[in-house]
């Protein structure tokens, strides 16, 4: 399927924050070495084998900058980069690149980490048909960003925010008084495009959900077996999403229970940062 790039209007607000933050009250003070007029040539470079995202960090953050400069990209969003290649050439004001270096690097490693982070989790899980889907647990501030390299690395995103699908968690079922209660409640509130999502954290609890047919069943920290049983029990009937705990040592055995997603709270709040660097001609 086409992954859909974010548009500029999004990122350009989070990449102008990046820079204002890091050239603080005064500017660059240390640009003033280099004259006024000069040009450097210099590639982004991988340090290590990873996928990348977050290119139009780098195009936004140097464009900011320098309106006039020239961005030649050799790998897209997506692609897989080896150790030593070059993934983008900069022509710019020497002044502005250096100023922008730090921002689109933070920017580009970041976002290629979480992707590279992903593409490891999909392909756990390969043949196996069951997804893997990001969280909330992002960067405040960087989640459209954060989920666009979720799809980079091959993933799904889950919900975007609060407002996007009605997700009960434990805690909303302890408030509302049980899983039936908080599900009546969820349909009598859910528009006809909102979809129900309810966490479980049994089999018992699973078996109090089913009857009402929402679109997904998260199953908490369940075991293996009772995975397998969920399935059994589940027959097809509601999509399930284990959640809880999940590791790249653990996603196959998972995935291979039949679950049909998994969601990954560490493809956004754990992932290390792609070692990408700025190399002058």
């Amino acid at each position: 399927m086409e992954r859909q790039p974010l548009p500029d209007l999004l990122i350009e607000p989070l990449v102008r924050a990046a820079l204002r933050e890091d050239l603080g009250r005064a500017g660059d003070v240390t640009a003033a070495l280099i004259d006024a007029g000069a040009r450097l040539r210099a590639g982004f470079v991988a340090r290590r084998p990873g996928r990348i995202a977050g290119l139009a960090c780098v195009r936004l953050a140097i464009l900011a900058l320098d309106p006039d400069a020239r961005l030649e990209i050799l790998l897209d969003d997506g692609a897989d980069a080896e150790p030593g290649q070059v993934i983008a050439r900069i022509d710019a004001n020497a002044r502005a690149l250096l100023s922008a270096e730090r921002t689109a690097l933070n920017l580009l490693g970041r976002l290629s980490g979480v992707a590279t982070l992903t593409r490891s989790y999909v392909q756990a899980v390969a043949g196996t048909g069951a997804v893997i889907v990001d969280t909330r647990k992002t960067t405040p501030g960087l989640r459209a960003l954060e989920k666009y390299a979720v799809r980079c690395g091959g993933g799904v995103n889950h919900r975007f925010g609060l407002d996007d699908a009605i997700l009960i968690k434990d805690n909303h079922v302890a408030a509302a008084g049980g899983v039936a209660e908080a599900l009546t409640r969820a349909r009598a509130i859910a528009g006809h495009l909102t979809p129900i999502e309810v966490e479980v954290d049994s089999l018992a609890q699973l078996d109090q959900a089913l009857p009402f047919a929402p679109h997904v069943i998260m199953l908490d920290n369940f075991s293996l077996e009772d995975l397998g049983a969920a399935v059994d029990r589940t027959a097809g009937r509601v999509r399930l999403e284990a959640s809880g705990g999940v590791t790249l040592d653990t996603v196959r055995a998972i995935a291979e229970t039949g679950v049909d997603a998994i969601s990954v709270g560490a493809l956004t709040h754990s992932a290390p940062v792609l070692d990408i660097g700025l190399d002058a001609d």
